[in-house]
Parts: structure tokens; sequence; C-alpha cells
């Protein structure tokens, strides 16, 4: 067996930021509350739907506003999502080769479980992931180690025989916690600058040259 990859959902195989903008300003137009343009919802991105909501919002929200206006976002989002969701250049040719390479591979969002599920289901369903996994009430998450070795578990493999790949500062910080090693990708929401500051020690621009790197770096098969 290879080493297992655990891949980031939003920004890194996919482009998600429309479809939450337009459901997190719906949200916040039932509240009578101002809209957020694009370049804005991209920071708000990364740590679960009520982080979403809680960097949204004014210093002033309370729980309870919190609390309505993230059940309206995820109502919307149920909609947006199809329509606002889309499969980064490459990426699905990605999984394809790393699939016929015999990686094990997985998913580790903090979105929503049942979004994460479905979303992976709809644009990658040719793609055999041993694990995918969103945000579940009462388990903490990224970047918690909890998930990722959850996952090294059903690879049946050490946490240091493990990659962690995502596009943000959060993705490298899971893999230090759960004793993983990182790539991070430069064509999501974080800037290479915030990654390479963060200790990232490969950096992906395209998805061809993360084939590359986890071809050359990680492709040898483990001892027996």
């Amino acid at each position: 067996m290879k080493n297992g990859l655990i891949f980031d959902l939003d920004g890194t195989l996919v482009d998600s930021l429309q479809g939450i903008a337009e459901s997190l300003n719906h949200a916040l137009s039932i509240h009578s509350l101002p809209a957020h343009p694009l370049s804005a919802v991209r920071g708000f991105v990364g740590n679960g739907s009520r982080k979403l909501i809680e960097r949204a919002l004014p210093d002033r929200a309370g729980n309870a506003e919190i609390d309505q206006i993230e059940s309206a976002f995820k109502v919307a989002y149920e909609v947006n999502w199809p329509h606002g969701t889309h499969a980064y250049c490459g990426v699905f040719e990605l999984l394809e080769a790393l699939q016929a390479q015999q990686f094990p591979l997985a998913v580790l969002s903090n979105k929503p479980h049942p979004f994460t599920v479905a979303i992976v289901g709809k644009l990658f369903p040719q793609i055999e992931f041993t694990c995918i996994r969103g945000q579940l009430p009462g388990i903490p998450h990224k970047p918690d180690p909890t998930g990722a070795l959850e996952i090294a578990t059903k690879f049946h493999l050490a946490p240091a025989r493990c990659i962690m790949i995502g596009d943000s500062t959060m993705d490298l910080e899971t893999a230090r916690n759960a004793g993983m090693q990182a790539i991070a990708v430069t064509w999501g929401f974080h800037d290479p600058e915030r990654l390479l500051a963060s200790g990232a020690t490969h950096l992906a621009h395209d998805s061809s040259g993360l084939l590359e790197i986890l071809l050359s770096e990680f492709s040898q098969p483990l001892p027996a």
C-alpha cells in the first residue's frame, strides 16, 4: 500500500465560493444585514458554517442571531451549491491518476457533513474514497487532528504515512497536529505567502504540479 492522501474540499478540490457567497448573503438579507462581496467571503471560509456566519456579522451579534442566520444559510446552500460549485481545472484527472496508482484517498472538510458527502458524490462519482468526512455535531473540526487520525485508521496506516493536501494554513496546522506530512496548493482561498510562512514544505501551483510532487516524493509502496 502507498501513502494515504487526505484532501481538503473547498479551495482544494472544488471552487465553492460562489454558492457559499450567494447563500450567506441571502441569509443576511433575511435579517436586513448588508451583503458581502466575493473578495470578503473568501476570507470568511475554512472553519465551518458557524465561523463563516460569525465573521460575516458585526461584533455585537449574539448567539441566537448567529443560530438563526446559520440555519437560514444552510437552507439556502442546499439550493445554491449545485450551481455555485465546480471542480478546479484538472482535479478530476488528478484523482483518476492517483486512483490508478492505488493511492488510498479521503476527503476531510470543515463543511457540514451532508454537504461534503453530496458535493463529492456529485462531482467525483467515479472516484473511490476510503472516507468522506465533513463537520459533524459534537466532533472537533480542523485543525483538531481527530478527523485526520480517524482517516489514518481507516487507511490502516500510521499518521506519518498520510499526507494532508489543502489550500489553507489550517490544513497545515491539522497535519502538524496529527503528525502527518502536508502539501499546500496555491489555487484556493489562501495566499502562497501565508502558506510558506506557516511552514509549507511543498507548494503545488496546479493539478499537474501536485501530481508530479505526489508521484516523485510519495509514490513508493510502503514496506510490508
